[in-house]
């Protein structure tokens, strides 16, 4: 059985940082493209950022570049979303995702394509 496992939200001040941990149990990371996504009230899924293999291509969404990283270690199982200057209209519940590395590279940024969520972990920034 996958789980993905969300932590490190909660509340900071605009300007901050936060790293965001997903731990995934029930699969083998090396063999799973990752993203992270957010869900803002009153708006679509966004797609936040990906990680397609450990050391391979990351990507990041032009709402983030330059302030959000993502990361990964495959022998901890654990997926990471380095947050730094953070903006109010970052606040939203953040997701991480997984689908298999057998799956089209090429649609990282879909949230329909991955196969397993987290439960999600709220992420609030005050002015």
């Amino acid at each position: 059985q996958v789980q993905l496992v969300e932590s490190g939200g909660g509340l900071v001040q605009a300007g901050g940082s936060l790293r965001l941990s997903c731990a995934a149990s029930g699969l083998t990371l090396s063999k799973y493209f990752m993203g992270w996504f957010r869900l803002a009230p009153g708006k679509d899924r966004e797609f936040v950022a990906a990680s397609l293999w450990s050391g391979g291509p990351t990507y990041v969404a032009d709402s983030v570049k330059g302030r959000f990283t993502i990361s990964r270690d495959n022998a901890k199982n654990t997926v990471y979303l380095q947050m730094n200057s953070l903006q109010r209209e970052d606040t939203a519940v953040y997701y991480c995702a997984a689908k298999s590395a057998t799956r089209d590279s090429g649609s990282y940024s879909y949230a329909r394509s991955y196969d397993y969520w987290g439960q999600g972990t709220q992420v609030t920034v005050s002015s």
